[in-house]
């Protein structure tokens, strides 16, 4: 279950701020439902399944001088593309009126998209008479360019309902306005890498507190193993290299319209190494004041 550490709330808009609305969007089994009731939560106005040139007007409306909405959020999915104009050029033309939306894309992999249909026995909605393997094949190709321009990608293969929630929190922090957001997050690579992630940092070259019995039951969020971790030669140096990195990418990123950017840094069970590095360098990133950060930890309390 992934444990989030230096979450925060979800701000308010105020009238001196472009607005700054959501779209959350992805492959239909991939947990949008379940994303729309976190920014639901947090208080914004939540409207689902609208077609392209709905969410426009909508947008419109909600950012109109007199309007009771302040925060708001669209879900909508393949089907909006049986209507009149696309998704990215509904984005486009947000842009164009001065805001800045935040696409939010889930995903997971086939074969958990399979059995969450199976589960709830419905069908794909771009089935038609073939196979459910088929529907999701077509969902990826017709979705891949706005999956390719989305803020965030969260891959929700492994993650319960509740941990969907605190990956959502976590990922889209405080929707900062002209400030980048880092998100890091620790893993096993034994429960595979996360997809989602930008960037993907190995840390099994470190000793393995796994193998030191006084510590095997502790994390790496528990400082006597983030002691033992950090204090192995190579790790400190490891972290200031990678943050100096990361730091000189910064300008890149911006320059190509990516503000949410997610490290992912692994170990084999994502206990120890990884999630001590991944609390190092949050707190290196933090410390610098450059980004907004949140750590998560994936597979922290996973067996």
């Amino acid at each position: 279950m992934p444990t989030t550490s230096s979450a925060h709330p979800l701000p308010q808009e105020d009238s001196t701020s472009p607005m700054r609305p959501v779209i959350i969007t992805g492959l239909s089994g991939g947990g949008l439902s379940t994303a729309a009731k976190v920014f639901e939560d947090k208080g914004f106005f939540v409207s689902q399944n609208l077609p392209p040139q709905l969410i426009l007007d909508l947008v419109d409306l909600a950012a109109a001088d007199d309007s009771p909405v302040d925060r708001l959020a669209v879900v909508t999915d393949v089907r909006a593309s049986r209507f009149k104009g696309s998704l990215l050029e509904t984005i486009s033309a947000i842009r164009e009126r001065g805001h800045q939306p935040f696409v939010l894309f889930l995903e997971a992999r086939d074969d958990v998209l399979i059995r969450r249909f199976d589960s709830v026995r419905r069908t794909h909605p771009l089935q038609g008479g073939g196979t459910l393997q088929s529907g999701i094949e077509h969902e990826r190709q017709a979705l891949e360019d706005l999956r390719a321009s989305s803020d965030v990608i969260i891959d929700t293969s492994n993650l319960s309902v509740h941990d969907l929630r605190r990956a959502v929190e976590a990922s889209v922090g405080e929707l900062p306005v002209g400030r980048q957001h880092v998100t890091i997050e620790s893993f096993g690579f034994k429960h595979g890498s996360p997809r989602d992630a930008d960037i993907v940092l190995d840390v099994r070259f470190l000793p393995n507190p796994y193998w030191v019995e006084e510590l095997r039951e502790f994390r790496g969020v528990d400082k006597a193993v983030a002691d033992y971790v950090l204090n192995q030669e190579g790790a400190k140096q490891y972290v200031d290299s990678f943050v100096d990195l990361l730091s000189s990418t910064l300008g890149g990123y911006r320059h190509e319209g990516k503000d949410f950017i997610t490290v992912g840094v692994g170990c084999t069970g994502g206990h120890h190494r990884s999630v001590a590095v991944a609390e190092a360098i949050g707190k290196r990133l933090r410390q610098q004041g450059q980004v907004d950060v949140n750590v998560i930890h994936r597979d922290l309390e996973r067996h």
